[in-house]
């Protein structure tokens, strides 16, 4: 017999940008520029992001973001540094071909004011309309 205990994780609470969930398209690169990838992100704040990758980058790796926010808007392009990769488990079978995700933590750096208060600005209206 097995007792499963949940936890809230409470680490949005210190956090000093907060994150909306929020779907919209991103591109991640590495640095190098080998590996490029098309997903969508599982939240945003002007902090960074958190993105389910087929591919695990590595801690601390260091890359390149284009973040588009809805058709009217330019992408916003920044650096980023990979924080932290949560390896998640295939839903089906294991032997299934590319069955593993990645949840990955992404923190922005190298965004400009602009793109900055953009998202702030996205965040602000998620947060009120969700009150």
């Amino acid at each position: 017999m097995y007792i499963v205990i949940i936890m809230m994780w409470e680490g949005i609470n210190q956090r000093r940008f907060p994150r909306v969930s929020y779907k919209c398209r991103i591109r991640v690169s590495s640095d190098s520029g080998e590996e490029i990838i098309d997903t969508l992100t599982e939240n945003i704040g002007a902090g960074g992001i958190c993105v389910v990758l087929d591919k695990a980058f590595a801690l601390f790796e260091k890359v390149s973001v284009d973040v588009v926010m809805g058709e009217k808007n330019a992408p916003v392009t920044c650096s980023g540094s990979v924080v932290w990769v949560v390896k998640r488990h295939p839903a089906g079978p294991s032997n299934v071909a590319g069955g593993f995700k990645y949840d990955t933590g992404i923190e922005f750096s190298g965004l400009t004011v602009e793109d900055k208060r953009k998202i702030s600005a996205l965040v602000e209206c998620i947060l009120h309309a969700e009150a």
